[in-house]
């Protein structure tokens, strides 16, 4: 017990106290390296000029940093002892990553940074980076939060409605020169009078409820902080407390939840045994939430009879990644946080970080992650 009690306490001055050694956040005089790992774009690069999201748009701000002096780099080649990323470790001052091609930047890596500051996410989501060791570093973590919000609950609805009516087989149906009507009506439903429960109820579960609203479902909710009581009455969204009491409820079960120490591998063998058989399952979160294979296990026993999502663990998934082969699902690579108006705005917001920091300003305060050694509450 007081070695338990010794590990506790440790973890706690990590995650809620300042470190001692905090590094300054705003940059000093001279040029700064800013570093960022973004998926290449390679031919489509050039088919929209709106497509700043990749190695070849860059954000839209090599142009705006280079004539301020700075050094940008930027790369998709991100993991391995003599990755691109790699050699620029020990002298960047920035490092800008997205959740859709995540440079994980490790406790190893951070004691290398020696130079390091600033951790931004061009996006939502920053469990790609050791949080915790990120606090103790003293190092900041940002993102642009609601940058992407819109892009993904209406993801989130586009992939409740394929499973729900069976979309999938049908359109390779079409693309293969078949028609078989019957393999597809057998296990197609209409979504309204259905139950729908998301688990988590942020920004995106939000507007998920709100969007909900008009197929006339029965809407449920799990949340740590509840919803305002005149967002529940307009969306008619229930609150259940308990996790598992929520679950067996539901014909669909959306995953909306940040990957933290207490979410990851939350929807293990047992806590799917406990779902409604049958039950379709959309997760835009994030992967490592799941247990890969109790959810390939559970497609093929058709206990889950459909599930979608963009995320996976770890990300680019690998060719021999389960859930690519699995029965019925709907997967595509991480996309729905990443169309081009999001684009837009999460590079915007980057931009506006990286002048803050330059200038000694502060961040808008729902961006931070990590800040003067504590974690964002969503993170504890």
């Amino acid at each position: 017990m007081a070695m338990k009690r010794a590990v506790s306490s440790a973890i706690r001055s990590i995650t809620s106290s300042p470190p001692a050694f905090a590094r300054h956040l705003h940059a000093s005089g001279g040029s700064k390296k800013i570093v960022g790992v973004f998926y290449k774009a390679n031919e489509y690069a050039a088919m929209n000029p709106k497509f700043v999201g990749c190695v070849e748009g860059a954000l839209g701000i090599r142009e705006w940093l280079e004539s301020q002096g700075h050094q940008y780099i930027v790369t998709d080649d991100k993991e391995g002892p003599d990755c691109e990323l790699e050699k620029h470790i020990p002298d960047l001052h920035v490092l800008i990553s997205t959740p859709f091609h995540p440079a994980y930047v490790t406790a190893e890596r951070i004691k290398k940074a020696k130079n390091l500051q600033l951790l931004l996410t061009a996006g939502i989501g920053s469990d790609h980076i050791d949080l915790n060791a990120a606090a103790a570093a003293g190092l900041t973590v940002a993102e642009v939060t609601g940058s992407n919000v819109v892009s993904v609950a209406e993801d989130e609805l586009m992939r409740i409605l394929i499973l729900m009516r069976n979309f999938v087989p049908g359109y390779h149906q079409a693309a293969t020169g078949e028609w078989n009507v019957a393999g597809i009506a057998y296990r197609a439903y209409d979504l309204e009078g259905k139950t729908i429960g998301t688990i988590g109820a942020g920004r995106i579960g939000k507007l998920l409820l709100q969007r909900l609203k008009p197929f006339n479902c029965n809407l449920l909710y799990h949340d740590r902080i509840k919803m305002d009581p005149e967002l529940e009455k307009e969306t008619g969204a229930k609150f259940e407390e308990d996790v598992d009491a929520l679950i067996p409820k539901c014909d669909v079960i959306v995953i909306n939840m940040p990957l933290t120490d207490k979410t990851r591998g939350m929807f293990d063998k047992d806590r799917i045994a406990k779902c409604k058989k049958g039950v379709l399952i959309v997760n835009n979160a994030r992967g490592a939430i799941m247990d890969t294979q109790a959810v390939a296990d559970a497609c093929s026993s058709g206990h889950i009879a459909g599930y979608s999502g963009d995320v996976w663990n770890p990300q680019p998934a690998p060719k021999d990644h389960p859930w690519r082969y699995m029965p019925n699902h709907a997967m595509t690579p991480h996309i729905s946080g990443t169309t081009i108006d999001a684009q837009l705005r999460y590079a915007a917001g980057v931009k506006d970080m990286l002048d803050r920091y330059f200038k000694g300003e502060e961040f808008p305060a729902q961006n931070y992650i990590v800040k003067d050694g504590q974690l964002a509450s969503q993170y504890r």
